[in-house]
């Protein structure tokens, strides 16, 4: 399943991209995707929260924890960000140093600057909120787990109403201008809703508490199928919803009863499309496919040379609509390529060398089913 949350920021990412020269079908592109990638991201963060959980070994440090997760996400995102320098200055695009050093050291989603917070490889801003929740996870932990079993349900809607509010007091106590160009909203009630790690964290506990709900056998028994109708039709709700609530607020209940509906189902057999071999190895590369996709589509899309957009923004052209889907194919199988060497080459080497963690396992096989079936 991350794989395909992967694909949907790709989607979004291709749209801000202005590929289309016919108005008429570039808006439609804009209009299907135009939460796409604030889905995918939001799928992300409680998906991170389940697995960390439900895969939390017996024993363990904080310390190994902390040099297994950051052995995972650290090589991946050095090499992408010297990537994006060097492209930055091939393009003759101007690079700020102190706002390089923020996404060099995952500070940037602390800075209300989107010039801050975008420098560099921009999607990289994620990171520096997962850096949150790495850090705060071995604690929440410890809270997570002396949770009554018979009140997980209860913690679960607080997680879900903490999300839910957290557009409204970005609306009701932060300032209301500048005005974002895409949305009645500010650059800084975006960032509080979007960006600031604080506020996703609460995505992330409800990860942990939804993994201890299957744990503890309090799931409700929905299945896949109706995970996945939900999260389609929370989808579509987000794209009519008040705008600071299309971010995370529309889809956070489907998403929050699919990640477990697909965990559930592949541990009891069921085995289904997102547990399948080729989508596995999927959402292995999947991390790194969302690191040097939006590489690829910048970059690749300037290197056919560059305009002023019909938005009056620096970009590259818009083409007919065959050579714009053609792009985006293109651009989607390199950025699969890139995302495989990168997983082969670099993620994997240093997860062997300091991934691993001499601990007693736990001898259950289910715990590894459901991050295969997740992953």
């Amino acid at each position: 399943m991350r794989f395909v949350a992967a694909a949907m920021v790709f989607v979004f990412h291709g749209s801000l991209e202005f590929l289309f020269r016919t108005p008429e079908i570039g808006f439609l592109y804009m209009l299907a995707t135009s939460t796409a990638g604030f889905v995918g991201v939001s799928f992300f963060f409680v998906l991170s929260g389940f697995v960390l959980t439900y895969s939390a070994r017996p024993g363990d440090t904080k310390g190994n924890f902390f040099r297994r997760r950051f052995a995972k996400i650290l090589p991946n995102h050095v090499v992408t960000f010297v990537a994006a320098i060097v492209l930055l200055l091939v393009f003759r695009q101007a690079v700020d140093p102190a706002s390089a050093l923020a996404n060099l050291f995952l500070l940037q989603a602390w800075v209300p600057n989107y010039d801050v917070l975008l420098s560099g490889n921009g999607v990289a801003w994620s990171l520096s909120v997962e850096a949150l929740f790495y850090l705060s996870f071995p604690f929440l932990l410890v809270l997570v787990n002396k949770i009554r079993p018979s009140r997980l349900w209860l913690y679960a809607g607080a997680a879900v109403l903490a999300v839910l509010l957290v557009p409204l007091i970005a609306k009701l106590a932060l300032p209301s201008a500048p005005v974002w160009p895409w949305g009645p909203a500010s650059y800084t009630q975006i960032w509080f809703v979007y960006n600031f790690p604080v506020s996703r964290l609460f995505e992330f506990a409800l990860g942990m508490v939804l993994a201890r709900i299957v744990m503890t056998g309090r799931w409700i028994g929905l299945g896949v199928k109706w995970g996945v109708a939900l999260a389609v039709v929370g989808y579509v709700a987000s794209l009519f919803v008040p705008f600071l609530w299309a971010f995370t607020g529309a889809t956070i209940i489907p998403l929050a009863l699919l990640i477990p509906a697909a965990a559930v189902a592949d541990v009891k057999g069921r085995r289904t499309f997102f547990a399948r071999p080729g989508m596995v190895w999927l959402g292995e590369v999947s991390f790194a496919f969302y690191l040097v996709h939006r590489l690829v589509l910048t970059y690749g899309h300037w290197a056919f040379g560059t305009e002023i957009n019909a938005f009056g923004g620096f970009g590259g052209k818009a083409w007919s609509t065959p050579v714009a889907l053609a792009f985006l194919v293109a651009a989607f199988a390199v950025s699969l390529l890139l995302s495989w060497a990168l997983f082969a080459w670099v993620e994997t080497p240093f997860m062997r060398k300091f991934g691993r963690t001499p601990v007693k396992p736990l001898q259950t096989s289910p715990q590894e089913d459901v991050v295969a079936a997740v992953r």
